[in-house]
């Protein structure tokens, strides 16, 4: 059993996949970050499974980088969850597929609701890419797993594409890191800021 092997060739897979999406970036991003930057409510990230777990850190990240957000998820969404959502904001749906049932079913109450909605998924012709207002869609070779099945390279890429919104966002709102310091005082991190605020920094 060659075990590095195995871990190095996940590795590069999930890395070439990363690197790709430097090129795979075009309008439907700009879009994308304008629509948010024009929002008058919250981020609201949604999704299942591993893109649910995906979604959360998307929405963490974009909250202590300046853009105020939250998690929903889908399968909660329509039992009750969905009235935490409003017309002023917008939300992200995320799906590999594009045709996640608990994703979809979602979409007939944001419609009725009024908020704006952007997908992250790998399919440009599914049925999420075509029901929302801007679609960020990503291609892959492969997932990293040896069966081509569990969702890793995808979930990686959504990951990388949420981060990217979040620091895009964060540095045309001019957030600085005595913002930063104001939601996140506490661990580590807290500590070097409230030294360099103790600098005069």
């Amino acid at each position: 059993m060659n075990v590095l092997g195995f871990a190095k060739n996940a590795i590069k897979i999930e890395a070439d996949a990363i690197t790709s999406l430097v090129d795979q970036l075009d309008q439907s991003f700009v879009k994308a970050v304008d629509l948010i930057r024009k929002c008058k409510g919250k981020v609201v990230v949604s999704g299942v499974g591993k893109s649910g777990i995906i979604g959360r850190k998307i929405a963490a990240s974009l909250a202590s980088t300046g853009t105020p957000a939250f998690f929903v998820h889908a399968c909660e969404a329509v039992h009750g969850d969905s009235g935490m959502i409003e017309n002023g904001d917008v939300v992200i749906l995320i799906s590999n597929s594009g045709e996640t049932k608990e994703v979809l079913s979602v979409l007939p109450i944001l419609k009725k609701i009024g908020c704006s909605k952007i997908a992250i998924t790998g399919k440009a012709e599914s049925t999420l890419a075509q029901l929302t207002d801007i679609a960020l869609v990503y291609t892959y070779s492969r997932e990293s797993d040896h069966l081509n099945l569990a969702p890793t390279t995808s979930a990686v890429m959504t990951l990388v594409l949420g981060d990217a919104l979040a620091v895009t966002l964060s540095m045309l709102g001019g957030f600085e890191d005595s913002d930063f310091h104001r939601y996140h005082p506490g661990g580590s991190l807290g500590e070097q800021l409230s030294a360099l605020k103790d600098e005069g920094r």
